[in-house]
């Protein structure tokens, strides 16, 4: 029984079959004066397409079928793949190939998807995660995310069809069609099939800021790029000018397409400050009013999450508050103010955040810069967040950005103590945030994740070799350091490394999921759902501790103790007063622990004050009951 779902829309750009065998061709091309489509696998046949008011060219043509490949002539001249190509089989040079999206078998007709505050995210980049760097490779171990970790969604980077076979995904030109040497639309629906029967959500990492620089032919087509705004990818997208509804339309149709014909359970929309639109209606609210109305008709949760450079709290502020309507945002002054506190770095945009006192702030508020001066920017920044509920943000220690983009893309994992990043862990993972993982984090993997490409053009490689250097010129890196993106070993340097885990990473890998257990058995450390504030965060600076004390109306309450002290301390605690249990402690010998110098077992604070002493980069757990 096929169970595709597509009620309410279809894409009706592209080529699609019409019956058995015929197919409809459809695209928008108001720069060419003549449009034919030519069938690349029926003796090259041209067929003239007729062209609309609006620059719309049609054509449908009997005696061909799925799997045909195709391309457009423009003029008679220009030979391009089709901007709604559904696959790229010969990557994105190649001609289009025609696809069935009906053809595929879903077994997920009783998946609603899950709501955000649920999510327990993996980010993962499909190429890297297994050998064989496949959609397909990354269902047996679908079981492991969700079973040994706990993890709930799994979030891809980019799969729209770029150059080559290495990427990070945001060099993408062919937004509709899945990566060809991934898997291509087959695979990726047998990835979100198996995700769902799993019981896990998927969301994809969807670029509506800018196309990659090889492949991309739109321009032949229409006005889908503007000079008015630069961003520091590429050309912007032409948004808010002449001819930009259809444009508009061509992107809310991709975020519809692959929550429709991919079930996709949720969007991040990457870098949204490279989006520029000064419209009186923001593309942005546009895409997420029209995912969501989509998601009610097909009866799912399908959420939108942007990443945001901009601390504007528009973005996910309802459309009743004049705000965008997105469910969430990542919250990158969490991660800064978390770095600096761990690593001590202070260049870049890392000179704006001040220890704890900063990290505590993003924990309660959401944004650190919420209207104050930044030093970086030379200017004052942001928006409070106050208002905002806590599982509006996202928040994470390390991120495919927060690695790869460093001079030799290392992780936390081999930077710091491992002490250190059970502390992170706990903090990450018990805020009342929704928490992201970055692949193999649970256990502490130490392969760097670098940056890498494989374009075709060499004068191409070479702006982006010399273009990495200069962007990391401002941290102070060695550009000698920095990795070949060109170079087939980068890419082979940050796969996964699957395989048997010493003592520290299993230590490592149990700690990370009894505090995901926690999280989902333990009210008052799940995500925080609501307007009234539920949660209190303060420190003890010099000591260099963070208390965290969490609470439910009906189902108690929740301490946390989060060291990132260099040697023992002891502090005073005169709030929350009660009696606490302690639940999880660093230190067990479980978790990679000495079993030495643990946090007390019953810890009863009182308003005269309660001495606590706490290991070097201790960090516990404590429970309370309702009454407390």
């Amino acid at each position: 029984m096929n169970t595709t779902q597509q009620q309410g829309w279809s894409l009706d750009i592209g080529a699609a079959p019409a019956s058995a065998d015929t197919v409809k061709f459809r695209v928008w091309a108001p720069h060419a004066k003549s449009v034919a489509v030519k069938l690349i696998d029926q003796d090259r046949v041209v067929v003239p397409m007729q062209r609309d008011n609006r620059g719309y060219f049609e054509a449908v043509v009997s005696g061909t079928a799925p799997r045909v490949r195709y391309r457009y002539v423009l003029d008679g001249i220009k030979e391009r793949s089709d901007p709604a190509s559904r696959f790229q089989s010969d990557g994105v040079h190649g001609p289009s190939v025609v696809v069935d999206p009906t053809s595929f078998r879903w077994t997920d007709i009783g998946w609603r998807g899950k709501a955000l505050d649920e999510f327990i995210i993996c980010e993962l980049h499909v190429g890297t995660f297994t050998k064989d760097g496949t959609f397909e490779a990354i269902i047996p171990h679908l079981s492991y995310l969700r079973d040994t970790v706990g993890i709930t969604a799994i979030e891809l980077m980019p799969v729209a069809e770029f150059p080559g076979r290495r990427n990070w995904g945001y060099d993408g030109v062919h937004p509709f069609a899945p990566q060809s040497s991934y898997g291509g639309p087959q695979g990726m629906k047998q990835l979100v099939d198996a995700c769902h029967a799993a019981g896990l959500a998927v969301i994809l990492d969807v670029v509506y800021n800018h196309l990659g620089p090889e492949g991309n032919y739109l321009s032949d087509f229409g006005p889908y790029f503007t000079d008015r705004y630069r961003t520091p990818w590429g050309s912007a997208v032409n948004y808010d000018g002449p001819d930009s509804d259809e444009v508009r339309r061509y992107v809310v149709d991709n975020a519809l397409y692959w929550v429709t014909e991919y079930h996709i359970d949720g969007l991040r929309l990457d870098a949204i400050h490279g989006i520029f639109d000064f419209s009186a209606q923001h593309i942005l609210k546009d895409i997420a009013s029209a995912v969501h109305a989509q998601a009610q008709l097909l009866g799912r949760h399908v959420i939108v999450i942007a990443e945001s450079d901009l601390n504007d709290t528009r973005v996910i502020d309802s459309p009743k508050a004049g705000g965008y309507g997105l469910d969430g945002q990542w919250n990158e002054d969490f991660h800064h103010a978390l770095r600096v506190v761990v690593t001590g770095e202070r260049k870049g945009y890392y000179e704006d955040f001040h220890g704890l006192t900063d990290l505590a702030t993003a924990v309660r508020d959401g944004f650190v810069y919420d209207a104050r001066y930044s030093v970086h920017r030379h200017r004052r920044h942001g928006s409070s967040s106050r208002h905002c509920r806590p599982s509006q943000f996202v928040v994470f220690s390390q991120n495919h950005d927060q690695i790869g983009n460093r001079a030799v893309g290392d992780r936390l994992s081999t930077q710091l103590p491992w002490e250190v990043l059970k502390t992170i862990q706990a903090l990450v993972l018990l805020s009342p945030n929704i928490p992201l993982l970055f692949m193999g984090e649970e256990y502490g993997e130490t392969a760097p994740f670098q940056y890498f490409i494989e374009h075709g053009d060499p004068d191409l490689v070479e702006a982006v070799r010399q273009g990495r250097r200069r962007e990391f010129a401002h941290f102070g890196w060695n550009p000698e350091e920095i990795p070949d993106p060109q170079d087939p070993a980068t890419f082979e340097r940050s796969r996964l490394r699957w395989g048997t885990l010493n003592d520290r990473q299993a230590s490592l890998l149990r700690w990370t999921k009894a505090l995901i257990q926690l999280r989902k058995t333990e009210p008052p450390l799940g995500a925080g759902d609501g307007t009234i504030r539920s949660h209190r965060v303060w420190t003890f600076e010099d000591e260099r501790v963070l208390v965290m004390h969490r609470w439910t109306r009906d189902n108690g309450a929740s301490l946390v103790v989060c060291g990132f002290n260099t040697s023992p301390v002891a502090v005073t605690l005169i709030e929350p007063q009660g009696t606490w249990l302690r639940r999880l402690d660093s230190m067990d010998k479980a978790f990679g622990g000495s079993g030495q110098g643990s946090m007390p077992t019953n810890l009863s604070v009182s308003h005269q004050g309660t001495s606590v002493s706490i290991p070097t980069y201790g960090a516990a757990v404590f429970l309370s009951s309702p009454k407390v």
